[in-house]
């Protein structure tokens, strides 16, 4: 730890009970509506994957985060329905936790947010479509909620991951880049409280 960021840490004595209240917080200052079992689900994700051995695959010598394209190829590989669920849950979790919590890391990088968002929205998607019987109808409802709403829960994320860690200067043009991308509210005003007027840069023939 660097001692001049002691000063500025935030002391939490639960870590699940400050995700469950900061992302609570966070969905009505972004004005998103979701049931409780999902919010409880999405404090579940955030609460596991704050340990860093959870988030990141171990299993090897380069411990780290594979290609989200793996992830999916591994799902659709899998050999039995159970497996390939697993794997997806996975895919959809990493993809809200990594969009939610490191938008701004992606800045310069071959994969953006966007591609995240996608990927993860379309994780969740088949599995509400998987898990649509009668004993999965509740796990199902949670799933889809998160595919529909995925691009406004990764907002409210961004909210929650300030929280946890100490403001810095805004970049004025990563958050331009992340509204043209993915069309985000929260990006958008943003940079109108910063005196930017976002405008969509239409194509050219």
């Amino acid at each position: 730890m660097n001692p001049s960021n002691e000063s500025s840490a935030i002391a939490v004595v639960n870590l699940r009970e400050f995700f469950h209240d900061s992302v609570q917080q966070a969905l009505k200052h972004q004005h998103v509506a979701v049931e409780d079992q999902t919010e409880h689900y999405v404090v579940n994700v955030l609460t596991t994957f704050a340990r860093s051995e959870a988030l990141y695959d171990s299993t090897n010598e380069n411990a780290g985060l594979p290609p989200l394209v793996n992830m999916l190829a591994a799902a659709l590989d899998a050999p039995t329905v159970d497996q390939r669920n697993r794997l997806l849950q996975r895919l959809g979790d990493v993809s809200l936790f990594v969009a939610g919590f490191f938008a701004h890391s992606f800045a310069r990088r071959l994969v953006d947010v966007d591609y995240h968002i996608a990927m993860g929205g379309r994780a969740y998607g088949s599995l509400a479509d998987n898990t649509r019987g009668i004993r999965g109808r509740a796990v199902a409802a949670v799933y889809a909620e998160l595919a529909s709403k995925f691009q406004r829960m990764v907002d409210v994320l961004n909210d929650v991951a300030e929280m946890a860690r100490p403001a810095s200067d805004k970049d004025v043009l990563r958050l331009y880049e992340i509204w043209l991308k993915t069309g985000s509210p929260r990006a958008r005003r943003l940079l109108s409280q910063l005196g930017v007027a976002p405008v969509a840069v239409s194509a050219r023939a």
